[in-house]
């Protein structure tokens, strides 16, 4: 056997694991891997503690942490934790001729709780909610933390506030996790933790154009924090390219003085008094658009969002025309509905469009039968009996199993996943949705408020409301974007309501004419940015200029 001498400090361990082994076992663990620079630096906020003795690994993999830390500090006591017995003996392979280096077998979430740090170190797996038992873990948190969270916290950040209850006086943690929870409903309780414990010190969003992680489509951020009490802020940090890992560096060299760093980023420091856990901390360290705009109110004032339907297995609800015919299915039992974002390529989805995918035999429909008797029908339903459909998730929550939730057509469909903007899609065709875009319903209830559903939409196509809207979008890897309903909802725009007549008239009145260019194949963007332009001269502060 060759004994290895000196740590391997790229990532020539990971690359040769991840070709040995198949890319369904790493998802099924979640194992995407951290670049050895990052690595490097995280380990550098590490070794900032001077007394630094003890150090944890909570989610081991095959040590890139700890070959970072042992490059700089030989003599640290280091415990790794890991689930998967795979990468397990691989790393114990590696580390078996130091004796520094502790491995276990375990589950970092159910063990170790007593024990203290000063150094814990961490890419922990990204399952979200219904990827791990996380009622168990979650009554783990709530005991040993005395800290309630939502249900639908991903797991990623319970091992963040455990590491941070194991921190020793000075210990410091190091974490490179998705930013999502910066942005997320779930992730109010998890940034109250983080508010209270006083122990966060850096956040640094990694917006690189390409994935930090090979197969995770997500944007990462490295949390630093620290258990002292040399400062009472938090900075945020933005890094868009490899080259800028030297701002990282900056940070942790001159921590805890952020004289140097917060010249050129003042607004991106903040006490902890100034943080609201309850708002997306999108708006400490991105820039927001709307701040350019007065007169705003919440989406959520002249209209409500709710996501599409959702079937449980589209594989079964979903029907073509010859799918229909192959089983006998009567189209009176079957709903219109657009069941895949592609086929809608235009602002304005019509009838036209929808026979015309139906001519094509494309999925445009779902199975509709309940209450029906035919023969038929019943003989599809006790298909999906025999193909267990009627016991997965959403099916078994649903009586009978096989009837569709009760979701009128949205007169407006917006987009869930984009690159470029939200995209909004008139319904006229009236017919349903499934979840890959979610249903808008205009308010039309209060006669003061209500404005007209044209005048709405002729705005959601304006690139001011796109602009307005990504101040609470949620960041993914690679530039994409998502939208969730409450997104959208608690998302602001330009009080409509306030538009005189006559300019309600003008913008109508070009809204019909971008209507009439798209339906005949042209090109309306013209169109919409002389709407853009009303818009501007309303509601742009006076003295600010437009990107």
């Amino acid at each position: 056997m060759i004994v290895i001498k000196q740590h391997i400090l790229n990532n020539s361990l990971e690359n040769d694991y991840s070709k040995s082994i198949s890319f369904e076992h790493r998802k099924s663990f979640a194992q995407f891997f951290t670049p050895f620079s990052i690595a490097d630096l995280m380990a550098k906020w590490i070794l900032g503690n001077e007394k630094l003795h003890s150090v944890l690994e909570p989610a081991f993999g095959l040590g890139v942490f700890s070959r970072a830390i042992l490059n700089h500090k030989e003599d640290v006591q280091i415990k790794g934790f890991e689930i998967d017995t795979t990468i397990y003996e691989n790393a114990k392979l590696y580390f078996e001729d130091n004796e520094n280096v502790n491995l276990l077998l375990q589950d970092y979430m159910y063990n170790d709780w007593k024990n203290k740090y000063d150094g814990i170190i961490c890419n922990p797996p990204y399952f979200k909610f219904h990827d791990y038992d996380n009622k168990s873990i979650l009554k783990e948190i709530e005991t040993n933390l005395k800290c309630k969270l939502n249900g639908f916290t991903n797991l990623y950040t319970l091992f963040l506030l455990k590491s941070i209850h194991q921190l020793k006086p000075n210990g410091r943690c190091a974490y490179i996790i998705p930013s999502e929870f910066l942005n997320s409903d779930y992730g109010k309780l998890v940034k109250n933790y983080l508010v209270k414990s006083k122990t966060l010190r850096h956040i640094i969003v990694i917006d690189f154009e390409e994935n930090v992680f090979d197969g995770a489509i997500t944007t990462a951020s490295i949390i630093l924090c620290a258990n002292d009490n040399l400062t009472d802020r938090v900075q945020f940090s933005n890094i868009q390219s490899i080259q800028d890992l030297s701002k990282i560096d900056a940070l942790i060299t001159t921590y805890p003085n952020f004289s140097d760093t917060e010249q050129r980023n003042a607004a991106q420091t903040y006490n902890f008094s100034e943080l609201n856990p309850e708002v997306k901390w999108k708006a400490y360290y991105q820039k927001q658009n709307s701040i350019k705009f007065k007169n705003l109110v919440p989406f959520s004032t002249y209209a409500k969002v709710v996501r599409g339907i959702a079937t449980g297995s589209n594989e079964y609800f979903t029907f073509n025309k010859s799918k229909a015919q192959e089983y006998g299915i009567d189209e009176q039992y079957l709903l219109p509905c657009i069941c895949s974002a592609k086929d809608a390529k235009t602002a304005f989805f019509t009838t036209q469009d929808f026979e015309a995918l139906k001519n094509n035999d494309k999925p445009v429909f779902l199975f509709n039968a309940r209450n029906a008797t035919e023969k038929s029908i019943l003989s599809y339903i006790q298909k999906g009996e025999k193909e267990e459909i009627n016991k997965r998730f959403l099916t078994a929550s649903r009586t009978p199993w096989y009837s569709l939730e009760n979701r009128k057509p949205a007169p407006i469909w917006v987009s869930v996943f984009n690159r470029t903007g939200l995209r909004f899609i008139r319904n006229e065709a009236n017919i349903s949705n499934l979840t890959s875009y979610h249903c808008i319903y205009p308010k039309q209830t209060d006669l003061f408020s209500a404005i007209s559903i044209d005048l709405l939409f002729a705005y959601l196509l304006t690139d001011t409301a796109k602009q307005i809207f990504e101040d609470n979008s949620r960041q993914y890897g690679n530039g994409l974007q998502k939208f969730e309903p409450n997104d959208i909802n608690k998302g602001m725009m330009l009080d409509l309501g306030l538009l005189n007549t006559q300019t309600q008239h003008k913008i109508l009145d070009l809204y019909n004419e971008y209507r009439l260019a798209i339906l005949n194949n042209q090109n309306g963007e013209k169109i919409i940015s002389e709407i853009d332009k009303i818009l501007t001269n309303e509601y742009v502060e006076k003295g600010i200029t437009l990107r």
